[in-house]
């Protein structure tokens, strides 16, 4: 789980494409109403809709109402626990990618 926001984890939230999307475009702009966004896909406002929710119990997404209109920005804070994981194993392969390396190198000596 998110240590951001109990409701949905981060990786569950990202593992959509459609959601990977809304990031992005909501990562163009400081805010994007709802009807825009949907303009972006070929699924109906409450299929849009559906995954923003996802996207809000992860804590990714943030809303405001604006009289009837629904306003959404990105809040990309919950995004450096899959920096910190990606980190992790990045070490990870370069220190044995090194090993390797360095293990062929002798072979080939």
């Amino acid at each position: 789980m998110s240590e951001n926001n109990p409701l949905r984890d981060v990786f569950d939230a990202i593992a959509d494409p459609t959601r990977r999307r809304l990031i992005h475009l909501l990562s163009q702009a400081e805010e994007i109403p709802l009807h825009e966004l949907t303009e972006q896909f070929s699924m109906g406002r409450t299929a849009v809709s559906k995954h923003l929710t996802i996207l809000k119990e992860a804590g990714l997404v943030l809303d405001r109402k604006v009289g009837r209109e629904t306003r959404f920005r990105l809040n990309a804070a919950p995004l450096r626990e899959v920096q910190d994981w990606i980190a992790f194993y990045s070490k990870f392969w370069s220190t044995n990618m090194l090993r390797l390396n360095q293990l062929l190198e002798e072979e080939e000596e």
